[in-house]
């Protein structure tokens, strides 16, 4: 098979290393890519947003299979335009993407699916989002409506919070993802995400994780768009799992399909446990970054037959074998992140690093210059390394970090502490 994947992060990066692997796979382009990808596989520069450009592209090099990495692709109809061209693709339609692209739909359809999720409210002016924080208090939580790269996101612990950030979302702080704003009730408990493939009538559980999304040790400071994580996540026991796939998933992927939108792709779904008990905090719509870098660590050439199948609707027969085994990803970001960074920088000793099954540096922000790899994002590395315990992993990990030559990066050193 050719096969395409749009992209160019960390979560392409562990996907293209995953497919590589499968001896189905002849032929692997990824657009963009980044100096890591390059290593690996073909780069080809390419607007992954604009649907017509990907077609072309796909038929000019006889793709045979796309898979849609990023959310905005398909925010933007993306696997819409390949479906009508005939091209099989993983990831699923503009109608269907609205399950991250707009947290009031997604309410909605759990709404009518009787999701267990948190009880919210859906505003389109400052004044009455105002008016719903002071009758209801903190903690609070304040969501820009739309697409945000993960960073619209207030959890305010306090009513002068939550007001502040109502004015920097209607104020356009987030852009157009701020117009609307959802607020939702602070649920406690621990955060893991499941992630499920679909192929528009039957699902597959293919595996849980934990991320870190707090800069900070001990899941402290500013948001960011993940500082690391691990899978399986003990909090998403199999029983805890069951439940969540019957009381959540099952119901809001028939909802879907009732109304005319059948899900093919993976689903992300964010959940928030207490005592057992799983209550839906977001759904996204592809892999998440950094979760998907380990769950490809421990999938490896068996993902591309598993997305296939998902595109292919041929769920009903596939099946994951795993291994008893745990992985774990560290990001090494840019000093500064997620405030303003430099971007630049050199990073050395990559080169000398293990590449197999069990270590690998994934490349998120960077760019090549010659020889040199250069720091080029936010996020830029994800270490990531398997074992047959999580503890193991992460030495594993740890021992990479320390080897790698880049005084302008850091990393946090607790990934995978709640499960330790």
């Amino acid at each position: 098979m050719n096969i395409l994947i749009l992209g160019s992060g960390g979560r392409e990066h562990a996907l293209a290393w995953a497919v590589m692997q499968n001896p189905k796979c002849d032929r692997l382009i990824v657009a963009p890519g980044n100096a890591g990808i390059a290593q690996i596989a073909e780069c080809a520069a390419l607007n992954a947003e604009d649907g017509g450009a990907v077609v072309s592209f796909a038929e000019e090099n006889a793709i045979d299979f796309v898979i849609i990495g990023p959310e905005a692709p398909l925010a933007n109809g993306v696997a819409d335009r390949l479906r009508e061209a005939g091209i099989l693709v993983f990831g699923p339609s503009e109608a269907a993407a609205k399950l991250e692209a707009s947290k009031s739909f997604t309410k909605e359809i759990c709404d009518a699916a009787q999701a267990p999720t948190a009880g919210y409210g859906h505003f389109t002016d400052a004044d009455a989002a105002k008016a719903h924080v002071r009758v209801n208090g903190a903690p609070i939580v304040v969501k820009a409506d739309g697409l945000a790269a993960g960073k619209g996101v207030i959890v305010a612990m306090d009513e002068a919070t939550a007001l502040e950030a109502i004015d920097d979302m209607f104020g356009g702080a987030f852009g157009g993802a701020g117009a609307e704003v959802v607020i939702e009730e602070f649920m406690e408990g621990e955060e893991a995400s499941l992630f499920v493939l679909c192929d528009g009538e039957d699902i597959l559980s293919i595996g849980t994780a934990q991320d870190h999304k707090r800069v900070g040790e001990g899941d402290t400071g500013l948001n960011t768009g993940g500082m690391g994580a691990y899978s399986p996540a003990p909090v998403l026991s199999a029983e805890v799992e069951a439940r969540a796939m019957e009381d959540i998933i099952k119901p809001t992927m028939k909802v879907m399909a009732e109304r005319g939108m059948p899900y093919q792709g993976v689903l992300y779904a964010g959940l928030m446990i207490k005592d057992g008990a799983p209550r839906l905090v977001e759904y996204n719509v592809r892999f998440g970054d950094p979760e998907c870098q380990v769950l490809m660590m421990r999938l490896g050439a068996q993902a591309l037959d598993l997305m296939q199948a998902a595109a292919e609707g041929r769920l009903a027969e596939a099946h994951v074998n795993w291994a008893e085994d745990h992985a774990i990803t560290v990001v090494m970001a840019a000093a500064g992140y997620p405030g303003a960074y430099e971007k630049g920088s050199e990073i050395k000793g990559l080169s000398a690093l293990p590449e197999d099954s069990k270590n690998m540096v994934f490349h998120a922000g960077t760019r090549a210059e010659g020889e040199k790899i250069l720091a080029a994002g936010g996020r830029v590395l994800n270490v990531t390394a398997r074992g047959d315990s999580l503890q193991e992993a992460r030495e594993r990990a740890y021992a990479m970090v320390d080897q790698i030559d880049w005084p302008e990066g850091f990393v946090r050193r607790d990934i995978g502490w709640r499960a330790l």
